[in-house]
């Protein structure tokens, strides 16, 4: 099992800290995008001051760019770090993509099925001729041509973060990896089975993915404040829950709804959106902070991780509280409880 870490390049000695965490062994670091800084440009930054560190978007919005300017994007960051780079992307929803970027949310499986087809044309430098039904290129009855990328190819690894069935299943089936927020191992058939059977579908196996889970990091010996720490973890869900997606539409609700929490999570969603934001946050179920994260003493991490491995996820993303010393304490104390 590798260790990734979530990583802000726009925090103060982020560059340091970046060279800290490669000495230390960590294998990756993953930049969000939100509605703020981009995820492409702190990565360059971060490629500039490392040698080895294995550099991931976590994740760039699809339909924010063409999927051409972000293949090239991601080929320039390629090159330029020697071979480091990691495609993540997603297709974020309605909220944020009409809200922010000011383009419609549709299709988001065949979305992402397509930009990858791109993505890949491109990073083999293959003529960009590419008869979709989202991203037809060149656009019919057009005076554009298709072009052939001034690149030099190279293959660019495209993991992408999926919770609905479908795409779980074209990750199966198209990418190199999986971005799994929100992953459960005790019922990790939920997210894992569509996955195994895309990939079985093209003569693939799960095993052929990266498997990347994303939980927060908390040590905590004494058991009151690991209690406190899990239930803080679980409200910090309301926000995911009641305001990103739109009413009857929220990727990560259906998600929860699946690993059998459909009424606390629709409860929770009513309580957001009615206003009352402390009573949607303490309406969380508590189990939710406490399965999807690595929280307690050195034995308890050690044994939610190896429930990880045991289950094929390949990768734990760190979420790491605190300023850059204390993330760097818990990394070091988190490193020898990895699975072999």
């Amino acid at each position: 099992m590798r260790l990734g870490v979530a990583f802000d390049p726009h925090a103060p000695g982020a560059g340091g800290h970046a060279r800290r965490l490669e000495d230390l062994g960590v294998d990756s670091v993953w930049v969000p995008e939100v509605w703020g800084y981009d995820a492409l440009t702190g990565l360059a930054h971060s490629a500039a001051v490392t040698e080895r560190l294995g550099l991931g978007t976590f994740v760039v919005q699809l339909g924010s760019r063409s999927p051409a300017l972000l293949a090239t994007s991601a080929l320039s960051l390629q090159h330029l770090s020697g071979g480091r780079f990691r495609l993540g992307i997603g297709v974020s929803g309605p909220q944020v993509m009409e809200g922010w970027h000011g383009v419609r949310f549709r299709r988001p499986v065949q979305t992402t099925r397509e930009t990858i087809e791109i993505v890949r044309m491109v990073s083999r430098g293959e003529r960009l001729d590419h008869p979709g039904e989202v991203y037809p290129l060149p656009l019919p009855d057009s005076e554009g041509s298709a072009l052939v990328p001034l690149v030099h190819p190279e293959p660019v690894p495209v993991y992408v973060a999926a919770m609905g069935p479908a795409n779980l299943r074209l990750t199966g089936e198209v990418a190199d990896g999986w971005l799994g927020n929100a992953f459960v191992p005790e019922a990790a058939d939920v997210m894992l089975d569509p996955i195994r059977e895309g990939a079985a579908s093209v003569g693939r196996r799960l095993a052929d993915l990266d498997l990347v889970a994303p939980v927060a990091v908390q040590f905590a010996d004494d058991p009151a404040a690991a209690e406190a720490a899990v239930v803080e973890h679980a409200r910090g869900y309301a926000f995911t829950i009641g305001a990103m997606g739109t009413r009857g539409r929220n990727f990560y609700n259906d998600a929860f709804a699946r690993l059998g929490f459909a009424a606390e999570v629709a409860e929770v969603e009513r309580l957001w959106r009615a206003g009352d934001r402390e009573a949607a946050r303490a309406t969380v179920p508590i189990e939710l902070g406490r399965l999807t994260n690595l929280v307690g003493t050195d034995a308890e991490i050690a044994d939610r991780l190896e429930r990880h491995a045991s289950v094929g996820i390949t990768t734990v993303l760190a979420k790491l509280a605190g300023p850059g010393d204390e993330q760097l304490r818990t990394v070091e104390r988190l490193l020898p409880l990895l699975p072999a």
